[in-house]
């Protein structure tokens, strides 16, 4: 089959560090081409990529400051995509509802993966083309109200052969918490769960433009250096490392999270989950087995014991058999030939 996967171009493909859509788009891709699928991936241009790689922009728009207006870039992307659609098979689209307007001019059917949140903005957009064929990324995200043509839910997918397992958290015990230093992620609750908890906590994440305020004035100040670490945007090595030594992964995000990658990547070296029941957490993690399901910062805190009790074998074979990117392209090699027809 030729497919044609689009990428959003702030980051490159995969991520250097953290970004999470780019690293499904990058796992996806080349697992196609691997299966023998024809595979042409338009994304930034220092993307590095088994398929064929097409790009308007030399490298990822974060990296360039000279781009002032990054939305005319994904113009021209878009443009290349469909004026050229009638050499692809299927079109899948990553960039929320950008391309939602150009897929009228192409014969060539398109489905679009929904990563990302509804805002008051883009809801019009989806709105008015409700009827394209929409894939979930959980159950959770998806928005009845609106009316979409949901043709299935895939579940993100990692490559957990890059994620060791560790039969033993290191000594001595810590916490870990990964992801952007933001509201929503919630930092701050993980910080109150481990001084709560009595327990070390180990943190790492990038700052984003719009939260270097929140983390300056609000964050910064509760990191001691003592029971309170951060460590800064770090490597996927690294992140393998700290998630895998820690004894517990906090999750203690504050919306309605779409996935959330760090949970699967956390079970994938063998360290239980505990998260806040909001958004997917509920569908990823299995409550009990991998870790816990909870609805206050206080649950969060007194299920600790009980989550260093959890068998971390357990934690690694359930990411295996759920969250693989093997299965991940797998559902979405069916829902391609189901909507091609």
């Amino acid at each position: 089959m030729k497919i044609a996967q689009i990428a959003p171009l702030w980051e490159r493909v995969p991520p250097f560090r953290y970004g999470g859509i780019e690293l499904i788009v990058s796992l996806l891709t080349d697992e196609l081409v691997r299966r023998g699928h024809e595979v042409t991936l338009f994304a930034s241009g220092d993307s590095i990529t088994t398929a064929q790689l097409k790009s308007v922009h030399n490298k990822a728009l974060r990296l360039d400051p000279s781009v002032k207006e990054p939305g005319l870039y994904e113009q021209m992307m878009l443009f290349e995509v469909f004026s050229n659609a009638h050499h692809f098979d299927i079109i899948h689209s990553h960039v929320g509802c950008a391309a939602l307007p150009y897929t009228g001019f192409a014969k060539t059917p398109t489905v679009h993966t929904t990563h990302g949140i509804f805002t008051p903005d883009n809801e019009k957009m989806f709105r008015r083309f409700a009827w394209q064929p929409y894939i979930s990324i959980s159950e959770a995200q998806r928005e009845p109200r609106l009316g979409l043509n949901y043709i299935q839910t895939i579940y993100n997918g990692i490559d957990t052969s890059i994620y060791p397992f560790q039969a033993q958290p290191s000594q001595p015990a810590y916490l870990a918490f990964v992801g952007r230093i933001s509201p929503e992620k919630g930092p701050i609750e993980a910080m109150k769960i481990a001084r709560a908890a009595g327990l070390p906590l180990k943190m790492a994440g990038k700052v984003d433009p719009v939260d270097r305020e929140y983390f300056r004035d609000r964050v910064e100040p509760l990191i001691d250096g003592e029971q309170i670490q951060y460590l800064g945007e770090i490597s996927h090595e690294e992140k393998a490392q700290l998630l895998g030594g820690a004894t517990v992964t906090l999750f203690p995000i504050t919306w309605r999270e779409p996935f959330g990658l760090v949970m699967i990547e956390s079970m994938a070296t063998g360290t239980p989950v505990i998260g806040m029941g909001l958004g997917s957490v509920p569908e990823v993690i299995a409550h009990g087995k991998t870790g816990f399901v909870c609805h206050s910062l206080e649950q969060m805190v007194d299920v600790i014991p009980d989550a260093m009790k959890i068998d971390r074998q357990t934690c690694r074979d359930y990411a295996i058999d759920r969250f693989s990117v093997q299965a991940m392209t797998s559902a979405y090699e069916k829902a391609y030939q189901t909507w091609k027809g």
